[in-house]
């Protein structure tokens, strides 16, 4: 069954709910003085939903390729701005090791995809 919209895409799901947990931990009165780094973390969890779903609807793999790849990027940004969060005690341990495992975990998900999309012979829905 070929998925048929990005809401389908289990990566996306994941990166819908990592954005959902950042925007929660970042509402922490610990986050008021730092608004940067809080946004900076809404930011760049909101990057990574939203380049999976804009990729998905270009309808061309290579396209798609390239927006995971912008997705990717923004998943590693989050876990650096998570180690100083955490080092800055704005997060405390359980919530660092939970976004660690959740960015890693969701990274290596979007790389397979690229990997994938980079071997497969199927263009996009736009070249059918």
């Amino acid at each position: 069954m070929a998925v048929k919209r990005f809401e389908d895409l289990e990566i996306w799901k994941e990166a819908r709910e990592l954005c959902r947990i950042v925007n929660e931990v970042t509402s922490s009165p610990s986050f008021r003085k730092d608004f940067k780094l809080r946004d900076q973390m809404r930011a760049s969890s909101g990057s990574t939903m939203d380049n999976i779903a804009e990729g998905f609807n270009r309808g061309g793999n290579k396209e798609f390729y390239q927006f995971l790849s912008v997705s990717l990027g923004s998943t590693g940004e989050l876990r650096s701005q998570t180690y100083r969060a955490f080092d800055n005690k704005y997060i405390d341990e359980v919530q660092n090791n939970d976004l660690m495992q959740r960015t890693d975990s969701l990274g290596r998900k979007i790389y397979k995809l690229m990997q994938y999309l980079k071997s497969s012979d199927i263009k996009g829905i736009k070249y059918s």
